[in-house]
């Protein structure tokens, strides 16, 4: 149970909400070329969350900025294990350029999902970020990245999702089908507090299931994204990022 709520959200993804969003939230993640981004987002998101005190993570993903990263990409392990390497070699000159603080990674859509079921990928992935050991990994609760990341010495740090509904298995329902997104605030309010207050969420299948979180997601893309993390902030007791 935590006492505490940290709200984050993926940022720099040409939603152009930034300003909008960061008073409200205690961490942020900032796409850093894959599905989204330059080294110009990166630099201007990186100095908002500095200037209002958001902890600052990269937001890797597969290179598919056709898709905005939320298409699995049959790439041979080379491949990847390069395109993570490059997106995080160009977010750290861009931390360096703004003096800026770097505390986490979170992978980003349909790697973020695929790395959470496939053990081998999930191992690949941990080998393009092995020079970055030092950053904490956001990961969903119960996933086999999470179970790596543990055994190959990785600080991880469980997160949940505000603004998406779950299956049985801890899997996010498919944007595909309806009700995956959720955008009434005070449904969204009841899922934080059930999961941060009961460790339980309420499926989509209407099972109440056992699961962790310590940092809650809501994407910038959803429609009232910051009516939602203002209301979360107002209605929550947040962490103040010192």
């Amino acid at each position: 149970m935590r006492s505490k709520i940290i709200i984050n959200c993926d940022l720099g993804e040409g939603i152009d909400n930034e300003s909008s969003l960061m008073p409200f939230i205690q961490a942020c993640n900032i796409a850093c070329g894959g599905h989204a981004g330059d080294k110009a987002s990166m630099r201007y998101v990186i100095n908002l969350a500095k200037n209002h005190d958001v902890a600052i993570g990269a937001h890797p993903s597969y290179p598919d900025k056709e898709n905005f990263g939320r298409k699995s990409l049959p790439l041979s392990e080379e491949e990847l294990i390069q395109s993570i390497k490059s997106q995080l070699t160009d977010f750290q000159l861009a931390i360096n350029e703004e003096k800026a603080t770097w505390q986490h990674i979170k992978p980003h859509g349909a790697l973020y999902n695929d790395i959470a079921k496939d053990a081998h990928l999930a191992a690949v992935f941990l080998k393009a970020i092995e020079d970055f050991k030092n950053k904490e990994l956001y990961v969903p609760y119960g996933s086999v990245i999470a179970e790596k990341a543990t055994q190959n010495g990785f600080k991880i740090i469980y997160e949940a999702f505000a603004d998406r509904a779950y299956n049985n298995d801890l899997s996010l329902v498919s944007r595909k089908l309806p009700n995956a997104v959720l955008t009434s605030k005070k449904a969204i309010l009841k899922q934080v507090k059930n999961i941060a207050y009961r460790n339980s969420v309420e499926t989509i299948q209407n099972e109440t299931v056992y699961i962790e979180g310590e940092t809650f997601c809501v994407h910038s893309d959803t429609d009232n994204a910051s009516e939602i993390v203002e209301f979360l902030y107002n209605h929550l007791e947040t962490v103040h990022v010192e």
